[in-house]
């Protein structure tokens, strides 16, 4: 596996790990709807949180939360409806994003709640 995919597995199980000392409950991960995968959909108290997580090495070319495009937006938001339909829920639905980089050998975890919003 390319050195790029096995941080990004290590950001998403340090991002796991950090939503649970947080008190949320993990619903799914990796969900796959059509073109779109959520990586972290998790629930606290009557909200559910959808959490995309960005893991770079450096942010020598911007910050984790800077890479989430418009398009990727839209495919959580149709891929969150589905789930939330499917599953018959009737929760506040709130977009996060937990940023992760790694300086040495450490990660600085930082939480963006409500990080966009959809239409």
């Amino acid at each position: 596996m390319a050195q790029h995919n096995d941080l990004g597995k290590k950001g998403e199980q340090l991002a796991v790990d950090y939503l649970i000392k947080k008190d949320y409950q993990i619903l799914e991960r990796n969900y796959r709807f059509q073109k779109a995968e959520v990586d972290i959909i998790a629930q606290i108290k009557d909200t559910l949180a959808i959490v995309e997580v960005k893991t770079r090495s450096t942010t020598d070319f911007g910050n984790p939360q800077d890479f989430v495009k418009p398009k990727q937006i839209q495919r959580l938001v149709k891929a969150v409806d589905e789930f939330v339909l499917v599953n018959g829920l009737d929760v506040e639905v709130r977009f996060d994003i937990i940023a992760i980089v790694k300086t040495g050998k450490q990660f600085e975890i930082e939480h963006l709640e409500d990080a966009f919003y959809y239409f």
